[in-house]
């Protein structure tokens, strides 16, 4: 019987029509645009806890609709690069903590080449409560469906 492992990796790159400086202000100032920028529904909430929401430091509490993977996140913003366009945080509370010991996930913009739309590397690090804990794949997903609405608001902004 092959044991799973607790800590894992999991990895997802989205082609954007976007270019990277239109999709880059969406993903970092997310505190700012997800009542424009999502489907009625999908966020009951997202709020400061600490610092503005968008810098380093900052705390946020997402509230989650219907059908999101999880209902509530607390989350620390760890990094913001503009330069580089490398946002990421860890989960410091919420639904995930319930069967992970720790949940860290980062994005990263690329633009394309020919500088018509973008690519965005997305990828998250967890430690499994239990190995009976499945990987975050549903998290993946809506994180991946999250970005292409991003994408679709910033082509419209």
């Amino acid at each position: 019987m092959a044991s799973s492992s607790i800590i894992g990796k999991l990895d997802a790159e989205i082609e954007c029509k976007s270019n990277a400086d239109k999709i880059w202000p969406s993903i970092r100032d997310f505190i700012k645009v997800y009542n424009d920028a999502f489907p009625p529904g999908t966020y009951t909430s997202v709020q400061a806890l600490e610092g503005d929401g968008v810098h380093p430091g900052s705390v946020r509490l997402i509230q989650y609709g219907p059908g999101s993977p999880i209902e509530i996140a607390k989350e620390k913003i760890e990094i913001v690069d503009d330069e580089e366009r490398i946002y990421g945080f860890s989960s410091i509370g919420g639904d995930l903590l319930k069967y992970y010991k720790s949940f860290k996930a980062s994005v990263q913009v690329f633009p394309n080449k020919d500088d018509e739309g973008s690519l965005l590397k997305w990828n998250c690090e967890y430690e499994k409560l239990s190995e009976d804990v499945p990987d975050p794949t549903l998290v993946k997903q809506f994180a991946i469906q999250g970005f292409k609405h991003l994408d679709q608001y910033s082509l419209t902004t």
